[in-house]
């Protein structure tokens, strides 16, 4: 392959990601706000005070937190290419921060694998649905808001848990779990409504995580520490 090509190759392949980017929509009113204000401040610095100093300093500080929200609130739009049956697919963005067997006294009420992902602020904040099947329920609750890294944030921050029943009866909960900074979790997932990977579960605002709750058999395909791509990398594979 000559240069020209292989560079004509490589820039396609960038031009295609990029298109594939949007804002995702819970962030299209913050952004526009923050745009609003943005500019009206700067303006009145501009026009009322006399040194530039506090202009230019503003707008340097304020771009750079704006160009910040603007990259937080990116939706990529992704498909997964495999064969669904059995695959467990990471349902955020971030780094996996824990894989470890626990007892799940809530709903199951016996040993599963949890695997968490934590997502800082600089990783799409999308979430998306780990499996194929129907939503069973949804349920909020309030709580405290720790760093979602901590073991304890899990139980006790604000947390959204989606429970969901794979083809062959297997039960996968999803947990949406806040953390120090965020303050909003959004879920679309609705019970006894089917989904599928490739949709969106929902959006948290802000650093946060998401935990799955594997059976014991699954076969993990991640390690710690490992970044994910939503929608993308294989989590598990189930038996």
């Amino acid at each position: 392959m000559s240069p020209i090509t292989d560079f004509k190759t490589t820039m396609g392949k960038k031009i295609k990601k990029i298109k594939n980017v949007r804002l995702h929509h819970e962030g299209i009113g913050l952004l526009t706000y923050g745009l609003t204000a943005f500019i009206a401040i700067s303006l009145l610095l501009w026009w009322y005070v006399d040194t530039k100093i506090p202009f230019w300093g503003f707008v340097t500080v304020f771009g750079i937190i704006y160009l910040i929200a603007v990259n937080f609130f990116r939706c990529p739009k992704r498909y997964f290419e495999e064969d669904t049956e059995n695959i467990v697919v990471a349902p955020a963005d971030g780094k996996i921060v824990v894989i470890e067997e626990v007892f799940e006294d809530k709903y199951f009420h016996d040993k599963r694998i949890m695997v968490s992902i934590f997502m800082s602020l600089f990783n799409v904040h999308a979430n998306w649905f780990p499996v194929d099947g129907k939503v069973k329920f949804v349920k909020h609750f309030n709580g405290n808001y720790f760093k979602a890294w901590l073991p304890k944030a899990s139980e006790e921050n604000e947390h959204a848990d989606v429970m969901i029943e794979t083809p062959d009866g297997t039960g996968i909960l999803c947990r949406q779990v806040a953390g120090a900074v965020a303050r909003r979790i959004v879920t679309y997932a609705k019970p006894e409504e089917d989904c599928y990977i490739d949709e969106h579960l929902g959006f948290i605002k802000f650093g946060s995580r998401v935990d799955l709750y594997l059976p014991l058999d699954t076969e993990i395909c991640v390690k710690m520490g490992q970044a994910t791509t939503g929608d993308k990398t294989v989590i598990g594979k189930l038996k």
